[in-house]
């Protein structure tokens, strides 16, 4: 076996390419996973166009999945062989607020999202995991690794939208942008009982998975005042609004759509379009309108990532129509720019070794 591997890697703003690294080696309750698949998430492109600061060289990734290939001293609840999935956010489980149950504040605001922001991602034929007991769940038999990869990040983050939504059973929900995490953020929804959905999203493709996932209408910005337009078609607004963009106009929609005592849950990834979010105060009531905010990475840990494949494993949940193109390892560069751009309607690309 080489003692080197090939990652996707941040080289400078704007640019990444792939770079060969030594295998990295676990130390006591680590893990070090054999990559057979990968998905490109749109942070990682935020992440390359500088919202966030990371060292050149940093490899990116955050959502991949593979087979143990070696583990530290005392690890037991995986053994080498094993076919393994790893969250985006890998808590140590002991902290306050992983004990609290926020693990990705873990250690400190989003400090459990330690893949490319704290130490390499696992965009790579290798990949190192801390705290493996906690972190690492086994992929069931019959589920493939093409699906498995969808609970590290996307499935995640997605329902965890849905459930700080507070939708109640029956319920009216509204899902702005649906690219992966809205989508799966409009299948969350109806996991946990809404009784109308309304996708937004101004490509005509999303707009129809959305409806494929569970969406009941769907809106097209373009068309009109969408607040206004969600206002109309729920005599009042929603119960809930999910913001999946990272966009100060979905942000105020998602406040304009709901109505008073509703919950606007933030999903959203800040940052590109500067330092600061501000809120309407006519929407908000100038601070009364009784509407609360709720904001999450995706939760992390062994035992959320083995009930998001339980739900897939199930067929309750297919996450695959959001794979919209193959690529191989070497090809990871031409991944990324088309995901840098949305060229050809992609959504997710899958990479595999």
């Amino acid at each position: 076996m080489s003692d080197t591997m090939r990652g996707l890697a941040f080289l400078e703003r704007g640019t990444v390419g792939l770079v060969e690294r030594p295998v990295p080696e676990p130390g006591p309750g680590e893990a070090v996973v054999r990559t057979t698949a990968s998905l490109i998430c749109t942070s990682d492109v935020h992440t390359v166009d500088g919202v966030l600061e990371v060292p050149q060289g940093r490899l990116l990734g955050h959502e991949s999945v593979g087979v143990v290939h070696t583990v530290g001293s005392g690890v037991t609840s995986v053994r080498v062989g094993e076919r393994v999935a790893v969250n985006a956010v890998t808590p140590d489980g002991t902290c306050d607020a992983c004990q609290a149950g926020y693990t990705s504040q873990c250690g400190g605001p989003l400090g459990g999202y330690r893949f490319t922001v704290q130490k390499d991602g696992n965009m790579a034929e290798y990949f190192h995991v801390n705290d493996a007991d906690y972190n690492l769940a086994p992929i069931p038999d019959s589920l493939s690794d093409e699906l498995a990869v969808y609970a590290c990040d996307m499935l995640s983050t997605g329902f965890i939208g849905a459930e700080n939504a507070a939708v109640p059973i029956g319920g009216t929900v509204a899902v702005f942008a649906q690219g992966a995490v809205g989508l799966s953020a409009t299948i969350g929804a109806r996991l946990v009982g809404a009784g109308l959905v309304i996708a937004v999203d101004g490509i005509p493709e999303r707009r129809k998975l959305a409806e494929r996932f569970g969406a009941d209408i769907t809106l097209d910005p373009a068309d009109g005042d969408v607040a206004e337009r969600i206002v109309e078609l729920t005599g009042g607004g929603v119960d809930s609004a999910i913001e999946a963009l990272g966009a100060q106009a979905t942000f105020e929609d998602c406040l304009r759509a709901t109505k008073a005592g509703g919950t606007i849950s933030n999903l959203g990834y800040h940052g590109s379009e500067g330092p600061t979010l501000t809120i309407p105060l006519d929407a908000f009531g100038l601070g009364m309108a009784g509407k609360k905010i709720a904001t999450d990475l995706c939760p992390g840990g062994r035992y959320r990532m083995q009930r998001l494949m339980r739900l897939m494993d199930t067929g309750r949940v297919d996450p695959g129509p959001m794979t919209t193109h193959r690529f191989g390892i070497g090809d990871a560069e031409k991944a990324f720019a088309m995901m840098s751009t949305k060229q050809d309607g992609i959504i997710k690309p899958l990479i595999t070794y």
